[in-house]
């Protein structure tokens, strides 16, 4: 496995004095809808156990180390941030909110005011089609090919790393840089 940053991504390990770094990710694959079980309790498919550990080491490899974790309660995110905490040195806490299940934008900013005041940098761990609307949103600039990519989709397991140069108070819209956008087998 290369060290450093995969494709599509540049390196920047730190979001600068003033400013902050939001690292969402979508969830790893879970096992296909089953009308037998809730939505919220599906597990992780045995390929996406393997890519959120993955995800895991390329935030560690990357040097991307969030101080707080926010969770959405679902069982496939709550795996998914259990697979990927091993690789940090040290793992940050994290945060059940069930606000972040299923959520729109809007959500996850009313979230991470409340909950990241005076952190640089926090993980959000949630669903698709929020986190990529969220990281569309936000993003008024990148890297070479990155809000491309991230226009291709937000693949499960997926990374992208927004900085906020106004720090959390700067959560709106076109206001972040793309600075990497990663995920298994890209």
């Amino acid at each position: 496995m290369p060290s450093g940053p995969a494709p599509h991504t540049t390196s920047s390990a730190s979001a600068g004095a003033s400013g902050c770094r939001l690292l969402l990710v979508r969830h790893a694959k879970a096992v296909p809808k089953e009308e037998s079980v809730e939505d919220i309790e599906r597990a992780l498919s045995e390929s996406g156990r393997a890519d959120a550990a993955r995800t895991g080491r390329w935030l560690a490899e990357s040097g991307f180390t969030p101080a707080l974790v926010l969770v959405s309660p679902a069982r496939r995110t709550r795996q998914t941030w259990q697979l990927m905490a091993p690789a940090l040195a040290d793992p940050p806490d994290a945060v059940h909110d069930g606000r972040l299940y299923s959520a729109a934008p809007n959500a996850m900013v009313t979230v991470l005011a409340q909950r990241a005041a005076g952190l640089g940098c926090v993980a959000l761990i949630g669903h698709n089609p929020g986190v990529q609307e969220m990281a569309s949103a936000l993003c008024g600039s990148g890297g070479p090919g990155l809000p491309e990519a991230l226009g291709a989709g937000f693949p499960t397991a997926g990374v992208a790393v927004v900085d906020l140069a106004g720090g959390w108070d700067a959560l709106t819209p076109g206001t972040g840089t793309l600075t990497a956008f990663w995920a298994p087998g890209r």
